[in-house]
């Protein structure tokens, strides 16, 4: 392998047998100043990967987010079409609209829970973290977001077996604290527009950054495109529609991992690369990212070399000799700052385990902020979880033998998104050393700046589809859950008792268009105040994390009291408001979107709201235990005496009792695995070694494999019976209507 480097006319010939480390180490023997980079060259010196200029064309913005949106609503429109003609008898009932017909099976089960977890933050965040704390970023983000959907799968099955008729998760609150209905009401719409407000805010920042689409507009624009097919087939619609965005999905996510680890690096040339960034001292730092140079010959003068390997692998590109002398630099002003102490992903991560000397390194599992951030994940996430109607509607949805493993399935198959993915792409951020700004990572743009860099308009593009897939499914079952909640617990109950089935299939389709434009609007205030993707996800649990308790001692345990559900909620939720507050002022941070926005405000806000109601709930439970039969749940009424899905048999104790034994065992054993044991084993490792990393790569990319393979072919091999009688009956051969 051969390299030239030039200065003022002199030429050497030098050869190396591993080009990035032998790279380094000769340019710091020719020049003991010498700055060794991985950063391309055509990024020197930029303040930012984007800098306003979008690799593809506004028009591209407007075809991604109509274009793609209709063509999602026409295909989801033809597929329930012949569901419903095919498969079943008659029109689409209310129950068929909101539950589906209470028969989804295992696979297409754990597909929806893919697709509804699937939020712009899982495709966004998830490498921001990575571009953050290193290597643990991608798995707190999975471990930490993945067990509330295994442990959700309990409540799956005491749905069945307590209340199988039910609609929504309040109409079961009512059934058993008519009082405390209003008040869980509240944190469901909140978890409903908190979820929705992150997938606009990612959504609009990250067309905005690909296409130049004005934000605003994309804001409007992206929950406006869910519209028409959630209004036409309802829940199936959306299931339907969520099988094709997850299949989309898989299909990106392998293609960006096989990029980074088999096209264009190894996991060992990623592993130097990222040993050498750790390295960095603040004032390389800034020398490599500085924008405000003169090229001269004063005093002191610093070389810049690239080692970044061309693309066979073998021979590193020629370098010029860059001498440079700093004039001024608007990258230290912020770096001598307390509030901007990390502009790019350059140099030690703050509280990380370092390689012989203080400097933290991104490629460890010892990471304080990892941590700090995996508690925030965790807390978050049970409450959009626990507190968000769809997941109990995909729970009400699915058949009896079908909710506990579909859940269990659809959590270690999404598990693969956020860890695969992040450690693909936020991993290969920070190793190549993009001037991906601080700004820019918090608004979710590490993810596109990778697959433009890597792969051009073309992975600009892939990025692009993938989270419109996201935005568009979780949106649709979002719209779905509001519209429940308001048919079934404010309609019906409040304004016409009599309501029958027609009535709420009518006064869901005008809700979904209604709650779709206020979304928007939401997302745009919080855009246009400086809130962004990382704030709002940060802050969830404190407001949400509350209701957690209540909600699942509601369906678990007999002797808590609708005082104590109420009190835990309100509660909850006012300690996590002030100890975010007051950790913020005891910090010593100003009490703005930026001081309240650090992971140990954040932190404090979680625990306190999530532990407070945990607290006061079980105090009540052993102090002074109410005594609940559970009779009420089962009187919940259909509005259409449809009894799709729930056959006597597949309700029975004998196959419920063991079904629930069986998610308890494996959901509880996953959880501890996760978050657990896994991190436990990884700490004696230290900073990883490059023996280390590849093992821990090799599952990245083997889980990613098998989660696709799992997530796609599954729902298929299932539902071959009904394609079957589909395709006959399409193509003149025979079959008809059936139910199953």
């Amino acid at each position: 392998n051969l390299l030239y480097t030039r200065q003022g006319g002199l030429e050497s010939r030098f050869t190396m047998a591993t080009p990035e480390l032998a790279f380094c180490d000769l340019a710091r023997s020719q020049n003991p100043d010498a700055i060794c980079t991985h950063m391309p060259e055509k990024y020197y010196q930029e303040d930012s990967f984007f800098g306003g200029k979008a690799p593809l064309s506004k028009a591209s913005g407007y075809i991604i987010v109509i274009g793609m949106g209709l063509g999602m609503t026409l295909l989801a429109a033809i597929l329930t079409h012949l569901e419903v003609a095919y498969t079943r008898s008659g029109a689409i009932s209310s129950e068929f609209f909101n539950t589906a017909g209470r028969s989804v099976k295992t696979g297409l089960t754990a597909s929806v829970i893919v697709s509804q977890w699937t939020w712009a933050a899982t495709l966004l965040q998830s490498s921001n973290v990575a571009w953050n704390y290193g290597i643990s970023g991608p798995f707190w983000y999975a471990s930490g977001a993945t067990i509330q959907v295994l442990l959700f799968g309990i409540l799956a099955i005491e749905i069945k077996r307590k209340c199988p008729t039910a609609h929504t998760m309040c109409e079961i609150v009512k059934a058993r604290w008519p009082e405390a209905h209003s008040t869980f009401l509240f944190f469901g719409f909140s978890a409903n527009l908190i979820v929705t407000s992150m997938l606009i805010l990612g959504g609009g920042a990250t067309i905005n950054a690909l296409t130049g689409m004005d934000t605003i507009l994309a804001s409007f624009l992206i929950p406006i495109s869910v519209i028409p097919y959630t209004m036409y087939g309802g829940l199936k619609a959306t299931f339907l529609a969520s099988y094709i965005h997850t299949s989309i999905i898989f299909v990106v996510l392998l293609m960006m991992i096989y990029t980074i680890y088999v096209s264009e690096f190894s996991s060992n040339q990623i592993w130097t690369m990222i040993k050498e960034t750790s390295s960095y001292t603040e004032e390389e730092c800034r020398h490599i990212f500085s924008e405000d140079f003169v090229q001269g010959t004063g005093s002191p003068t610093y070389t810049v070399w690239s080692a970044l390997p061309n693309k066979d692998k073998n021979t590193p590109p020629p370098s010029e000799l860059f001498l440079y002398r700093e004039e001024k630099s608007k990258l230290a002003e912020c770096l001598d700052a307390d509030d901007c102490t990390k502009q790019f992903a350059c140099g030690g991560v703050v509280g990380n385990k370092g390689m012989d000397t203080d400097t933290g390194s991104y490629l460890t599992m010892i990471s304080l902020e990892g941590l700090k951030f995996g508690i925030i994940n965790i807390v978050g996430n049970f409450g959009t979880v626990f507190c968000d109607q769809s997941y109990w509607q995909s729970a009400i949805a699915a058949k009896p033998a079908s909710a506990h493993k579909g859940y269990m399935l659809g959590g270690m198959v999404w598990f693969a998104i956020p860890f695969s993915l992040a450690s693909s792409l936020g991993v290969a951020s920070t190793a190549i050393q993009l001037p991906i700004s601080a700004t820019e990572a918090g608004a979710g743009l590490v993810p596109p700046a990778v697959a433009v860099h890597l792969l051009g308009s073309g992975g600009g593009w892939a990025i692009a589809i993938m989270l419109f897939m996201a935005i568009i499914s979780t949106g649709s079952a979002e719209a779905i859950a509001v519209s429940s909640l308001i048919s079934y617990d404010i309609y019906k109950p409040y304004f016409n008792p009599k309501a029958n089935g027609d009535d709420v299939i009518r006064v869901s389709r005008i809700v979904i268009p209604i709650y779709c434009v206020l979304a928007g609007a939401l997302a745009t205030v919080l855009w246009a105040i400086g809130i962004g993707l990382g704030w709002v996800y940060g802050f969830m649990g404190i407001h949400i994390g509350c209701a957690v308790s209540p909600l699942w001692f509601c369906l678990t345990n007999s002797r808590v009291s609708a005082k104590a559900a109420i009190a835990a909620a309100w509660a909850g939720c006012i300690s996590g408001y002030v100890a975010w507050i007051c950790t913020c002022a005891g910090l010593g941070d100003p009490l703005d979107r930026f001081g309240l926005g650090t992971l140990s405000s954040m932190l404090a806000g979680n625990v306190f709201s999530i532990g407070i109601s945990w607290f006061i709930c079980m105090g009540q439970a052993l102090v002074a235990p109410d005594d609940y039969d559970w009779q009420s749940l089962k009187e919940i009424a259909l509005l259409d005496d449809d009894q799709s899905g729930l056959d006597a048999e597949d309700l029975s104790e004998e196959k419920l009792v063991p079904a629930l034994d069986w998610i308890k065992r494996v959901g509880w054993s996953t959880t501890f695995v996760l978050i657990v044991l896994w991190p436990a084993l990884s700490t004696p490792a230290g900073v990883f070694t490059k023996t280390y990393f590849a093992f821990w790569i090799f599952v990245v990319i083997a889980w990613g494999f098998f989660a696709s393979v799992i997530i796609v072919g599954l729902p298929i091999y299932e539902s071959f019976g009904e394609i079957a009688v589909i395709t006959r009956a399409l193509t003149g051969l025979g079959g008809g209507a059936s139910k199953d």
